[in-house]
This record gives structure tokens, sequence and C-alpha cells, in this order.
């Protein structure tokens, strides 16, 4: 038998244990195809800790789900692959409703709808970069192009030079510590 045609033996043989059960060969699924299913996660989402839980997040649930795995309609990696493929847009749906939650934090923590007097806006606006200031760099310029300069993630990630995951954390991140630190000052001043 050709070197081929073990391989091609060995991984269906892999696909009817891991299928039926077998831990070892989870294992060893793990084993040959953890570094492709971490390869496509970095790539798609560009942070390396995200990625090491999607890893995690996949073979878990190919093991809850391993009776769905069917050696006729496809390989194991490929099998794997689509698993990953859902568990990436899972994390970009949790990004979506993280930046969304902190735009509406945003939008709560500075009030536009009733204008206080020229007095009271340099105040705010005072207190505003003032707070920004405490958030440090990269975090605070990131707020300024997304909230200011109206620029989209992309665009933010793009003139920072810094992965759109990390954009939209720093972001996230940010706007939450403004909203606390903007509170603390308001209940001081009430």
């Amino acid at each position: 038998m050709s070197t081929e045609a073990e391989a091609d033996t060995d991984v269906d043989d892999v696909a009817v244990r891991l299928r039926a059960g077998s831990r070892d060969a989870l294992e060893e699924a793990w084993t040959r195809w953890s570094g492709l299913v971490h390869t496509l996660a970095v790539r798609a989402l560009g942070d390396h800790h995200d990625a090491e839980d999607v890893t995690q997040q996949v073979f878990v649930a190919a093991w809850r789900g391993r009776h769905t795995l069917d050696p006729t309609r496809g390989s194991v990696a490929g099998w794997l692959v689509g698993i990953t493929r859902h568990k990436i847009a899972d994390v970009h749906a949790q990004r979506a409703r993280h930046v969304r939650d902190a735009e509406a934090v945003a939008r709560e923590a500075l009030p536009t709808s009733h204008a206080p007097p020229p007095d009271e806006r340099l105040a705010q606006r005072l207190l505003l970069a003032d707070a920004l200031a405490r958030l440090g760099e990269p975090r605070a310029t990131a707020i300024r192009l997304a909230l200011v300069d109206e620029l989209t993630h992309e665009e933010v990630a793009r003139r920072l030079d810094l992965p759109l995951g990390t954009v939209k954390s720093h972001i996230r991140r940010g706007l939450l510590t403004l909203r606390q630190h903007l509170e603390e000052v308001t209940d001081d001043h009430a």
C-alpha cells in the first residue's frame, strides 16, 4: 500500500473512531488539525487570544457534535473547517454586539439632546478631554478617530496600523472606562 493510501486510511480511521466516541481519536484530531484551525482563526480574527479560544471551542464542538461527522461526505479536516467558520462568525457577531453596546454607552454618557449653556459645554469638553487623556494611547486616539472624526473601525485600524479586533477592543473598553469616569465626575458634582 502506498504512503498516500495509508494516510487516507488512517484519516478515515480517525473519523470512524471519533464518531464512535473515541477520546484517543479526538486527541489525534487535535494533534493533526488544531494548527489548521488556529491559523484560520488568527487570519479571520486578527487576534491570537481569540484564535486560541476559537480553536478550543471548535474541538469541544467537534466532540459534542461528533455524531454529525460523516466520513462518506467529506474529510475530518473539512468538517473541522466548517465548525471553525461557524465559531469565527460567532466571534464576529459578539464583537459587533460589543461595539453596538459601547456606542450606545457613549451616546448615553455624552447626551446631545439638551444642549447645556456655553460654560457647561466647555466644562464637559474639558472633562471629556481629561478622561480621554487618562485612557492612554492608542485607546484615546482610537476613540477620537471613531467618534470625533467618525471613521469606521476598519479605517481606524488602518490609520493606527493595528489589527481590527484590537481597535474594536480599545474602543469598547475605552468607552466603558470613559462612561465610568464621567459618571464618577457627575456623581461627585451632583
